[in-house]
């Protein structure tokens, strides 16, 4: 008979029920109905924080949305964490996030909200990608003050050593951020002190306050979850960074749609939810109708599928579907082209060939456009000026790109379209200056590393 544990003996069909019984426990405890709860729980101490600090909420997408209901967001940031992992600490040239900065100078400061998987105290985008924006922008926007220039990182997440590091790479940041040729008047209008990173967690004391800071507009990194150091199955259903990973477990379910329902789902039984989850979903893409069109240059603009009427003999549409079609088919009428390139990263990939079809038919229009405008001049009416509106699925990946392409291409220094292209010879630097003009029109682009490297080969070869 065995005496202690250690000389108990299991035949392998046992170890293999183990095996199974803990992994049922596992997906179990990971089940969406705790990460739901979890969500609501960490939402609960946002709330607070909040109230605390009387500031606005802005989330960091695409996981802060899930912590902060939709009429308390005040808007979004784009912070990578992979941007701030040990030996990247990047500043985006892409994510600018120059969008919070009229949320900060109206507010004092603002409250962005992040979370972080198990056993970590806050994410990499709160304890260095900030750190790393706001001291960039001060050292732009305050280029003779010295004082303000300095990088603040929390020193419970980050060392001393990574801190040095971090602060070495500070100049080549500036220097990108210069090299966009950026009105940075424009940006001082907004902000009138320099940006200073804090951080808070649910370890946090939250004494509330409204102290308008003198000498900083404070920037808040909020983690909404609790820091959990053992395994999930310890803490009684919570998941740490529940919001996150959506792909693996939302079934299509949103933020916005989680809070408009949250308290029906959260009163669902478990093996009710999945279903449940599904009809909201199906109700939702239902009832959702075309979205306003973003303008990202005077005569660009963008949006996603479906289109609405823009039938206009001025304005010439470009339509990406997600289904491969003959590119001989793609040219409907001279004003429609409808492109059908396939999902995803295909499509992403597809767009190198595209591009310069695109390109063709774009010039074709301008043309056109410029021939009846001649026609016109003894008439004494304005012609219409000549726009291009190009959507995709999203409105964010594959239309950024072809608009980016034709930025490049057809849109001269004064924003003006032209049939004439752009001569050869452009250069990174070049199409990264076009890109933040996007994007600082349009903070919630979000064209893939594979659509932006299809836009570089067809522009530099």
């Amino acid at each position: 008979m065995a005496t202690s544990t250690s000389e108990l003996v299991f035949s392998p069909q046992a170890n293999h029920n183990f095996s199974r019984i803990l992994s049922d426990l596992k997906r179990s405890n990971l089940s969406i109905t705790n990460r739901l709860r979890s969500i609501r729980e960490d939402a609960d101490f946002v709330s607070e924080a909040a109230a605390a600090f009387s500031r606005p909420l802005i989330a960091n997408e695409r996981c802060g949305s899930w912590y902060i209901p939709p009429e308390k967001k005040a808007g979004s940031a784009y912070f990578k964490s992979t941007d701030g992992h040990t030996g990247q600490w990047q500043f985006s040239t892409r994510r600018l996030n120059l969008q919070l900065l009229s949320i900060i100078g109206c507010n004092d400061g603002c409250i962005i909200v992040d979370s972080t998987r198990r056993g970590k105290r806050m994410p990499d985008a709160l304890s260095k990608t900030v750190p790393i924006w706001c001291c960039v922008l001060n050292h732009v926007l305050f280029p003779d003050t010295p004082a303000f220039h300095e990088l603040y990182t929390p020193p419970n997440a980050v060392s001393e050593s990574e801190h040095a590091q971090i602060n070495s790479r500070i100049p080549e940041h500036v220097d990108s951020l210069k090299a966009l040729d950026i009105d940075l008047d424009v940006l001082r209008q907004k902000v009138k002190k320099p940006l200073r990173p804090m951080w808070i967690t649910q370890e946090s004391h939250l004494v509330p306050t409204d102290e308008i800071f003198d000498d900083f507009h404070p920037v808040i990194c909020c983690t909404s979850s609790r820091r959990v150091l053992g395994g999930e199955m310890s803490e009684g259903g919570y998941i740490q960074g529940a919001g996150d990973d959506t792909e693996n477990w939302a079934l299509g379910l949103t933020p916005p749609v989680f809070w408009r329902h949250a308290d029906v789902l959260l009163s669902t039984p478990e093996p009710d939810l999945s279903d449940l989850v599904r009809s909201l979903v199906a109700e939702e893409d239902a009832n959702v109708s075309s979205s306003s069109p973003r303008q990202i240059a005077p005569c660009l603009s963008v949006g996603c599928l479906p289109i609405s009427n823009t039938s206009s003999p001025s304005t010439c549409v470009i339509a990406i579907y997600s289904k491969t079609t003959d590119p001989s088919l793609w040219v409907k009428s001279p004003l429609l082209m409808e492109v059908g390139l396939g999902k995803h990263k295909l499509a992403s990939r597809n767009l190198r060939q595209a591009l310069p079809n695109i390109s063709d038919f774009v010039r074709r229009f301008l043309e056109r456009g410029l021939n009846s405008s001649s026609l016109e001049d003894s008439d004494t009416s304005c012609p219409e000026p000549n726009r291009i509106f190009i959507a995709c699925e999203t409105g964010k990946d594959i239309s950024i790109g072809v608009a980016l392409a034709l930025l490049c291409q057809h849109v001269d220094k004064e924003g003006n379209l032209s049939p004439q292209v752009s001569p050869s010879g452009y250069t990174k630097s070049d199409i990264r200056v076009k890109l933040s003009r996007i994007m600082t029109n349009f903070p919630e682009a979000n064209p893939s590393r594979t659509t932006l490297q299809s836009v570089n080969s067809f522009l530099i070869g």
